[in-house]
């Protein structure tokens, strides 16, 4: 059950992002039903619904809720659809794609923020399928993926990711500079053609890996 304590500021938080321009009453669904706040430390319980990034140690953060609605609205999830998600972090984005009715998939490198993640995500009753392990690989065992959502900033697009994309699916990434990102949607149309389209404004943590940023 949701802490009655926060149905007000979830409220707000869920006008804030309609009025910024989401659409998707699903997506919106989502994040007005979630508890943001048990993802963060109890001292930034005040700030959970916020629509900003905050700290979740390593160097990371929790993702801005519009922006987490963005990414969501972008990949066009539909009940069943099988998402790989690179950057597992809080759990956040995870949860969102859990409550979309999506097979989940997703990869974390930092080994704490997995376990941590792993252990909330138990604790509220979802049950995506979680590893540890370089993102900008993918996840091929159980590709191919109906759509792919990174959740750090990229200096090219992995081309592992886009291998692993059914035909008709979407890769999401936010590409550019390490401090500041155009997000991209890349729609797999066969084998060998793809459509890409941008999206300004966007800032990540980093996307550390073999086919990422070293770190």
């Amino acid at each position: 059950m949701l802490d009655r304590r926060f149905a007000k500021p979830r409220q707000r938080l869920v006008e804030q992002l309609v009025e910024k321009g989401i659409q998707d009453s699903m997506v919106l669904n989502a994040i007005g039903s979630l508890p943001r706040h048990i993802l963060i430390d109890t001292a930034l319980h005040h700030r959970a619904y916020e629509d900003s990034a905050l700290p979740i140690g390593l160097g990371q953060t929790i993702s801005q809720p519009f922006t987490v609605a963005k990414q969501t609205e972008l990949l066009g999830v539909k009940p069943g659809d099988k998402i790989l998600e690179i950057g597992t972090g809080s759990g956040y984005q995870c949860m969102v794609l859990c409550e979309l009715k999506a097979q989940v998939y997703s990869v974390e490198r930092h080994n704490e923020l997995y376990h941590r993640a792993k252990e909330a995500l138990r604790d509220l009753g979802y049950r995506p399928q979680l590893k540890c392990g370089d993102g900008t690989l993918g996840w091929s065992t159980y590709a191919p993926y109906h759509g792919i959502v990174v959740t750090a900033g990229a200096p090219v697009v992995p081309d592992d990711l886009i291998r692993q994309l059914h035909i008709g699916g979407r890769l999401i990434i936010p590409v550019g500079s390490n401090t500041e990102q155009k997000m991209l949607r890349i729609t797999r149309h066969s084998e060998e053609e793809y459509a890409q389209e941008e999206f300004e404004g966007f800032t990540f943590v980093p996307l550390i890996g073999q086919k990422g940023w070293k770190e």
